[in-house]
């Protein structure tokens, strides 16, 4: 097995949603044409629903500052449908494929 060292700034984005199922499905085409912005951009690497269905989860390249500062412009978040924690780490260790992807 490859390993690589990225030493790179992450941040994880926990979406809880705290409107009803239906609310946040009219919100979806709105949330997921911004994600699509945010990764053209080159801020969010990937993004999806939990498989709870109770919220989403996405990765940002970034310190968690100036992350949940981009994810309070979702429109889950700035609707109230949803609430927002993020997590700040350093990808210290990686598979070779994702190192590659983060330098």
């Amino acid at each position: 097995m490859s390993v690589a060292r990225p030493n790179q700034p992450l941040s994880l984005a926990l979406l809880t949603y705290v409107k009803p199922i239906a609310e946040i499905d009219a919100l979806r085409p709105r949330h997921l044409e911004w994600i699509s912005a945010r990764i053209d951009a080159g801020e969010v690497l990937l993004a999806g629903r939990r498989a709870s269905a109770t919220g989403g989860v996405m990765l940002y390249r970034g310190e968690a500052e100036a992350v949940e500062a981009i994810a309070r412009t979702d429109p889950y978040i700035t609707e109230g449908a949803a609430t927002l924690e993020v997590v700040g780490f350093t990808a210290a260790i990686a598979s070779a494929e994702i190192g590659a992807l983060l330098a």
